[in-house]
């Protein structure tokens, strides 16, 4: 929800800075494995206990977050390459903060950090669905419980000490988040015919695209270039609202 409707102004606010460093020479990698180191040491300071200085981790994490991606957009060094980078190491530090909040929970409860793993399962799936879903062409973007609103929220845990009821309100919102963007794929899917050859085809044994015999483009992308534009699909959507 904030990633959505806040990130176009956020980015704004954080080009002149990525311009600075830009020029600096620090590159955006860089600076996402500088976030992903201080996603570590965060999930460490959680672990024995330190909130305090785990809430400044947290915030000085999300702040790199958002600087790489600025260095990237204003010094041209955006990339598909450096894109999947990002992605990746986000869904890393997501994984090594919630379990430095299962660490910390052990000290309480044998089964408080079931609530971590099973918030960190929620987290990684919301990610995949979007993944996914625009490997497919369709969009999954959205939701109530985005990566922006489980950092506030983990935040305010962090502040306050009240880790656990921040979870279960986390685990709550992930889960119905996930059905959001289920249903939000499976209703744009449902517009579109059957797709025989790119279910029967065979899928690469690394887990790429599927391919025809004697071609090099995924049948998914020949696909997309002959699917139905989005107003057709919207007009096929009410003339079936309004069959008899």
């Amino acid at each position: 929800m904030l990633d959505g409707r806040m990130r176009d102004t956020v980015s704004r606010g954080f080009a002149p800075l990525g311009r600075a460093l830009g020029r600096l020479g620090l590159g955006p990698d860089l600076l996402t494995v500088v976030g992903l180191l201080v996603s570590v040491a965060t999930a460490v300071l959680i672990g024995t206990g330190h909130l305090g200085w785990a809430l400044l981790g947290l915030i000085v994490s999300g702040l790199v977050d958002l600087l790489d991606g600025a260095v990237a957009r204003n010094s041209g060094k955006a990339s598909p390459r450096g894109a999947f980078f990002d992605s990746v190491t986000d869904r890393c530090s997501d994984a090594v903060v919630f379990g430095g909040v299962a660490w910390y929970l052990a000290g309480e409860s044998a089964y408080l950090p079931i609530l971590a793993f099973v918030a960190a399962v929620l987290a990684m799936l919301i990610s995949y669905e979007r993944a996914r879903a625009e490997g497919l062409g369709y969009s999954a973007k959205g939701g109530l419980m985005e990566r922006a609103e489980r950092m506030v929220l983990l935040g305010v845990g962090l502040a306050f000490d009240v880790l656990v009821p921040v979870l279960w309100v986390m685990v709550v919102l992930m889960a119905f988040t996930a059905v959001q963007r289920f249903v939000k794929v499976w209703r744009q899917a449902s517009d579109l015919p059957p797709l025989p050859r790119l279910l029967t085809v065979r899928h690469r044994r690394d887990g790429a695209a599927p391919l025809r015999d004697g071609e090099r483009t995924p049948v998914f992308a020949r696909w997309r270039e002959t699917r139905p534009s989005a107003s057709a699909r919207r007009e096929a959507r009410a003339a079936r609202r309004n069959r008899p």
